[in-house]
């Protein structure tokens, strides 16, 4: 019998899914087979499985921390919104529908069984399940028909770890009034409390620490240290603190737009880590500047967000770097914006509009989505600033919606040999004959370094600067490293063994 333990927050983006990532690291560290599951996961950030099913990448980044494969039954629901008000429904990893909030609350019970069944099919093949909740279970408006807090801890007999983020202040309150908001079957799952994201010296938070584990009747296992660790974010909102800084010499200055439906915000993860590299996210009200590099992101709502960019006035400053040859790169909707022309109908309810006119290409949405795990590689005919990144190997995913016409005047960027495992020979992206402007729809293209080392090496010299001479780890080995640092925090600052226990309670409880 798997044995499970569930993490909750008190909020959203109080680091659930760091922790998630932390404990499966260290069962795995430990000599168990251990995955991660959430069955309703809210993000914009997706990757695609290698049978081209599509999950949040949050549990893909936990499953590589417990070393192994990411499953879509670890993500059977992920939501992606489109609007403020609307939502792409995907169910094991295909779309289902696009719904509102009320209609998919009266949709959730019949997911229920679904999310049942897909998690103990995962159960049976692994000793321990790491569960991970969404938002809070103290949002009583939603408790009926809940199937990601109290819901599916309840249908697995699941204990649960409360996460409380003192980094926002008032974690005391926060942590009382979710237990105080619980029914008391619901309470008495809790069987213990993570404060998370705590700077300073522990001897002040003790006297709190005391009152409330007095005043809930629930003990704190643990008090984790802010850390940094250069792992992927699920919530989009932690771009919102992304701090600006000086650019000092030697370093690259990456500028990336924050679009309002930003989507796999993660495909710059791999450059940030570079130490050359220095990204700063542009908001409403920043100005682009002078970049090294201006990258436009993916988007959930491509035409809204290019309407978005016009209203901000974005589009004149990217057209004024351009005509300052600084180098563009487009990924997925971002590459949709820099053509010619996009036609909708599909995704934002605006039929047609103008692009940002910088590559010869125009791009038709349409119903059938392609997700799918490609290799390849960089074209062998690339100009300009991209003439340096020729023929280097690459490998990502696609998840559009859309497909892309190339003009006279515009190349293809890359040449694919496989989707899915499967080998091809096919085309894709595009790069403007001048070679300062480029697009792809190949999310994750930044993890390959030969190609990632070479562009940021053609950039320094671009900028009058010799190539870097320290030789970079690739993105995946670094990221193995910081599942380790993230495990050995987790055990200098959390009782572990404590929680070794409490998963024993509760699978006897089953």
């Amino acid at each position: 019998m798997s044995l499970s333990i569930m993490l909750q927050g008190t909020a959203s983006d109080v680091g659930k899914s760091m922790l998630v990532a932390g404990l499966c690291r260290i069962f795995y560290q430990d000599g168990y087979c251990v995955a991660p599951f959430k069955s309703q996961n809210m993000s914009l950030n997706s990757g695609i499985t290698a049978d081209g099913k599509e999950m949040g990448r949050a549990q893909i980044f936990q499953a590589e921390a417990a070393g192994i494969l990411p499953d879509v039954r670890m993500n059977p629901v992920l939501l992606k919104p489109s609007s403020d008000k609307q939502a792409q429904v995907i169910v094991m990893g295909k779309v289902a529908s696009d719904m509102d909030a009320v209609g998919y609350h009266q949709h959730k019970p019949k997911l229920k069984k679904q999310v049942y069944d897909v998690y103990q099919s995962l159960a049976a093949e692994h000793d321990i399940i790491v569960l991970e909740g969404a938002g809070s279970p103290a949002e009583i408006n939603l408790r009926e028909g809940d199937i990601v807090n109290m819901g599916m801890a309840e249908m697995i007999d699941a204990p649960v770890l409360l996460v409380a983020d003192i980094d926002k202040g008032g974690v005391f309150a926060s942590i009382y009034g979710t237990l105080a908001l619980l029914a008391d079957d619901e309470r008495a799952r809790v069987k213990g409390v993570i404060i998370n994201k705590f700077r300073g010296d522990i001897a002040l938070l003790r006297p709190g620490i005391d009152m409330i584990e007095e005043m809930t009747n629930v003990p704190v296992i643990g008090v984790m240290p802010w850390i940094n660790v250069e792992l992927e974010d699920e919530d989009g909102v932690v771009l919102q603190g992304h701090k600006k800084h000086d650019i000092a010499e030697g370093e690259l200055d990456i500028a990336i737009l924050h679009l309002p439906h930003i989507s796999n915000f993660t495909d710059f993860n791999a450059l940030s880590v570079q130490q050359d590299a220095r990204i700063r996210y542009v908001m409403h009200g920043d100005a682009i500047g002078s970049p090294d590099l201006l990258i436009i992101p993916g988007s959930k709502n491509t035409l809204g967000d290019l309407a978005y960019l016009r209203a901000r006035g974005f589009d004149s400053q990217i057209q004024h770097a351009h005509r300052c040859n600084i180098p563009i790169i487009g990924i997925c909707g971002g590459y949709q914006m820099l053509g010619n022309r996009l036609y909708d109908g599909i995704e934002s309810g605006i039929e047609q509009c103008d692009g940002l006119g910088l590559l010869d290409c125009e791009t038709h949405f349409e119903s059938g989505k392609i997700t799918t795990q490609v290799t390849g590689r960089t074209s062998a005919h690339a100009s300009g600033i991209f003439s340096a990144c020729t023929a280097l190997p690459l490998a990502g995913y696609e998840i559009h919606m859309g497909r892309t016409i190339l003009g006279a005047d515009a190349r293809a960027w890359t040449e694919l040999d496989s989707r899915n495992g499967e080998q091809i020979h096919a085309i894709e992206g595009a790069i403007n004959l001048q070679g300062n402007v480029a697009g792809s729809y190949i999310h994750g293209l930044f993890d390959s370094l030969p190609f990632t080392r070479t562009l940021l090496d053609a950039l320094r010299e671009h900028k009058g600067l010799s190539p870097l001479e320290r030789p970079e780890i690739a993105y995946q080995v670094y990221k193995q490293g910081e599942f380790d640092k993230l495990a050995q925090a987790m055990r200098d600052s959390v009782d572990i063994d404590r929680i070794y226990h409490i998963m024993q309670v509760g699978a006897k409880a089953e």
